[in-house]
């Protein structure tokens, strides 16, 4: 078992993918593809086909050890229980015929902290991909769970289409901004998640547009969300609630020159830049809300290269006046 004090690693180890799982049963879809009659559900039908043709087996993650994880840390030094609770999980199915499985979390915190860059780097090391949802742009429950096939334009959910066209059994899906979920008189947004988060009933979770069950048991949910009290209670204890701090000062500059080093590592053009940021550059840098550095950072790379310089000044950032959100930070 690798020790998180290993040496860092530039690009984090990816879990190998070594199992297959079935997400839904060919002879439920052959049945409800027999069942159809009218020429008006050809997009039924089509789904039904599509399902019959790529099978129902789809790659699932499982570790062969415990990934080296010390780059994440670094990277994301706010995020340490949250990282702590998934190394868990990949300690538990490690030398298990079962497959990775990852308790709902909610990332509780500020706009702009690194929710949302958090759940992207926790697919990468997964390698499953990550679906992100926006409950702020959701006004209807079947986003998620589809809408029925009597519906004029109706389509599967996002859960359908994350596990049917998708390539695993436990894709990372993200419900961003849980809290704001909108409502109407009709739909419940979170309605379909009662049953989603929990482990017995997500096996059987029938979408309302295809109507056959798929096992979405396996799927890792991450929430992010400011304000806890938007949540139902039966939702918020379906999950492990994290409640992300500010970065203090020092993690602050951390994050900036984890964010420089990457974003210079990333690019062709990277290495015509120095391999460190300068001091002060990490200074005005720490000032922003992770969310904004990186475009700060990537306004700063051009102004350098206009000027023909290999290194970033703080005078080639956005003024403060330019950045949108600035907040707070632990002393």
């Amino acid at each position: 078992m690798e020790s998180r004090s290993t040496a860092l690693t530039a690009t984090p180890i990816h879990l190998p993918v070594a199992s297959m799982r079935s997400v839904y049963q060919t002879q439920d879809v052959e049945r409800r593809l027999a069942k159809l009659q009218s020429k008006d559900q050809e997009h039924l039908r089509s789904t039904y086909e599509r399902m019959l043709e790529r099978g129902p087996e789809r790659f699932q993650v499982k570790p062969s050890g415990i990934p080296e994880m010390a780059a994440l840390y670094q990277t994301l030094p706010n995020f340490t229980e949250a990282l702590d609770d998934v190394r868990r999980h990949v300690a538990l199915s490690h030398n298990s015929p079962d497959g990775l499985e990852v308790t709902p979390m909610l990332l509780l915190g500020a706009p702009g902290i690194g929710k949302t860059h958090f759940a992207r780097k926790l697919a990468e090391l997964l390698g499953t991909g990550m679906n992100l949802l926006p409950m702020s742009s959701m006004t209807a429950g079947w986003l998620l769970s589809g809408a029925s096939s009597q519906w004029k334009g109706a389509k599967p959910g996002k859960v359908f289409e994350a596990l049917v066209d998708g390539q695993y059994a436990n894709p990372v899906l993200v419900v961003d901004e849980i809290d704001k979920a909108g409502t109407d008189a009709q739909y419940d947004p979170l309605g379909a998640l009662y049953s989603l988060l929990e482990h017995d009933t997500a096996q059987n979770f029938v979408d309302e547009f295809a109507e056959v069950a798929i096992d979405a048991s396996q799927v890792i949910w991450i929430t992010t969300a400011n304000d806890e009290r938007a949540i139902p209670e039966p939702i918020l204890n379906r999950m492990n609630v994290f409640s992300i701090p500010v970065p203090t000062p020092e993690q602050a500059r951390q994050i900036a020159g984890q964010l420089y080093a990457g974003i210079r590592g990333e690019h062709g053009w990277g290495p015509q830049f120095q391999p460190e940021a300068q001091a002060d550059v990490l200074d005005t840098l720490a000032e922003m809300a992770p969310r904004e550095m990186r475009r700060a950072l990537m306004t700063g790379f051009g102004n350098a290269r206009l000027d023909g310089r290999d290194h970033v000044r703080v005078d080639d950032l956005p003024r403060p006046a330019t950045v949108k959100s600035r907040m707070g930070f632990v002393h």
